[in-house]
């Protein structure tokens, strides 16, 4: 069973996260609550998120600052943020958004369908690093298990071979929906997983008898 990604909705206002989830709830993914961006950081530290939606004005710690914590923390720096905001005071508190991390930034009232997309887009990309990590877990078992039994090391390496191409394929359906109008910030994380999964091939066509 794939395992569903999970997206945190951090807001103080109740009815805010009722709407988002609302609006989420068709992507059939698992859907938490922060109420501060304290309770934010607090549920960074446990769990792993496909992505972020982080409402700027808040009490206490405000979006701005609850992502600079993200984006200082190893574990969480690489989470896509995209903040909400009910206030527009132009194009420098938009540029301070995105000086904060955030791969978007969405003025509300927000198109329910727009968000969806792209939230969507950042979820694909998370299961498609997921599958990734899960590929790389599978060729570091095969590097330690090479050279006791060449038979079973070489049907596992054509086993991994085949899994890494269909999600090379997935990735390149990816990128080419990218390349459609999807955001900078998308674009980039698309990027950055194909040249993981280049290497990965790499490092796979390596270890294929009489590879030099």
């Amino acid at each position: 069973m794939v395992q569903k990604a999970k997206i945190l909705l951090v807001d103080d206002r109740p009815e805010n996260l009722l709407a988002l989830e609302a609006i989420l709830s068709a992507l059939d993914q698992t859907l938490v609550r922060a109420a501060s961006g304290e309770e934010a950081l607090k549920a960074l530290l446990t769990d792993d998120f496909a992505v972020i939606l982080l409402d700027v004005q808040m009490p206490g710690m405000d979006g701005f600052e609850t992502a600079a914590h993200i984006k200082r923390r190893e574990r969480t720096r690489d989470i896509p943020i995209i903040f909400l905001t009910a206030i527009n005071h132009g194009p420098h508190h938009t540029f301070r958004g995105y000086a904060a991390g955030a791969v978007d930034y969405i003025s509300k009232p927000f198109d329910p369908w727009v968000l969806r997309a792209k939230v969507s887009v950042f979820v694909d990309l998370y299961m498609k690093n997921t599958q990734l990590r899960e590929q790389a877990a599978l060729l570091r078992l095969q590097l330690e298990a090479g050279g006791e039994e060449p038979q079973l090391g070489g049907a596992l390496l054509g086993e991994l071979s085949a899994r890494l191409a269909a999600v090379e394929e997935q990735a390149e359906a990816l990128t080419k929906q990218l390349d459609a109008g999807a955001d900078s910030g998308a674009a980039a994380t698309a990027a950055h997983l194909e040249r993981k999964l280049a290497g990965l091939r790499r490092a796979l066509d390596a270890l294929r008898p009489g590879t030099d």
